[in-house]
């Protein structure tokens, strides 16, 4: 049984806030375990992206009728190794949420380039619920299949958030990004500092192991199923 356990937020003096390179787990050097790594997130995007699709057509009406703008936002955000690339989310804001930022950046929640605001105005009704059962990240299953992103791996930052990442931070890219991660599960809601966030993702680069993907992939559906996105 993998241990996911609550970690206390660094003050500073960790080894990984004073090492300029990642700690990397030694099964990232095993070609067996990220064959299988990569097995199993085709099957899983490739199956759940067929299962889902009345799914995924009922949510792009919903979006559609919600709300004027496209179904789809197009997600530009960086990868390994700081690879540019385009994923797509169900649209759960209004069209021109990004024009509006700027607006709302002294609500920023977030210590760090990343903006959270828990009661965001630029949400819309239908983007609220499907943010709370996480339904805007399904289209997201089509990264994984092509292969730019894995069904567990860190977060991947906008390409804006990214050019004001310092060294400690970017070392999160070490790795593939992933559509749920160690942040997902532990504590989404309630870190408010970009460092600990990227010490969780460390964190998980440092222990990864089969094992600890599926069961990170089993606590995020308990999250999914309660219900506690925002």
């Amino acid at each position: 049984m993998v241990q996911l356990s609550a970690v206390s937020p660094a003050n500073g003096t960790d080894a990984l806030d004073q090492s300029r390179w990642v700690v990397l787990s030694p099964y990232w050097r095993s070609p067996l375990r990220l064959a299988i790594k990569r097995a199993f997130d085709i099957t899983v995007a490739a199956v759940l992206l067929l299962l889902l699709s009345p799914i995924f057509l009922a949510l792009a009406i919903a979006v559609k009728l919600g709300s004027p703008g496209p179904v789809f936002y197009r997600w530009k955000v960086v990868g390994r190794g700081g690879r540019p690339f385009t994923s797509y989310k169900f649209r759960s804001m209004v069209q021109n949420a990004e024009a509006l930022r700027d607006q709302l950046a002294r609500h920023n929640e977030m210590t760090g380039p990343v903006f959270k605001m828990s009661r965001d105005p630029r949400i819309t009704r239908v983007g609220a619920w499907l943010r709370k059962y996480s339904l805007d990240e399904l289209p997201q299953l089509y990264s994984v299949l092509k292969g730019d992103m894995s069904l567990v791996g860190p977060r991947p930052p906008l390409g804006t958030e990214y050019a004001q990442f310092s060294a400690f931070q970017k070392q999160k890219l070490a790795v593939k990004p992933g559509v749920t991660c160690l942040w997902q599960v532990r504590g989404r809601n309630q870190i408010s500092n970009l460092d600990d966030w990227v010490r969780l993702d460390l964190e998980y680069i440092s222990r990864w192991s089969l094992s600890l993907d599926f069961a990170i992939l089993v606590r995020t559906l308990g999250a999914v199923l309660s219900g506690t996105g925002k």
